[in-house]
């Protein structure tokens, strides 16, 4: 019994061993979208929209299950979660999303998060295309004039 736990077989099917129960406890960690608790929308003042179409039911599975999104059509602003399970989005205004804001104030964070990351985002955007251009042009804009030729 001790050759064979030293031989090399050994260690190929310890090793095998290891792999399978890390495979099934990666597998079993993965985290559940929150359910969604149609009363407290509704209580809230949000609308249901169910998805009709094929394009809408796609969507509305596109969408990051358990976060509030903020939306704007025809300069209104208005906020979206989704229930993937049920093909359907609550939508409210700002009015509801701060009312879902008192009753969640661990999302405040996230909002205000997400919003500085995208700011961040934008400005990093605008500063390589700008360092783009300046590195395209060797004279910086400059003409032949301009230098007093």
């Amino acid at each position: 019994m001790k050759r064979f736990w030293s031989s090399h077989r050994a260690r190929v099917l310890m090793l095998l061993g290891a792999l399978a129960v890390s495979a099934v406890s990666a597998g079993c960690a993965g985290t559940a979208p929150p359910p969604t608790d149609e009363s407290q929308f509704l209580a809230l003042g949000f609308k249901v929209l169910v998805a009709t179409t094929a394009v809408q039911k796609d969507w509305v599975q596109s969408l990051t299950p358990g976060q509030m999104r903020a939306m704007q059509r025809n300069d209104r602003k208005y906020f979206v979660y989704p229930d993937a399970a049920g093909n359907r989005i609550f939508v409210g205004g700002p009015q509801e999303y701060q009312a879902y804001l008192e009753l969640h104030p661990e999302k405040r964070q996230d909002t205000q998060e997400a919003a500085d990351r995208a700011y961040r985002a934008k400005q990093e955007d605008v500063m390589r295309k700008a360092t783009a251009r300046d590195l395209s042009d060797p004279f910086l804009g400059a003409s032949w004039v301009d230098l007093g030729w």
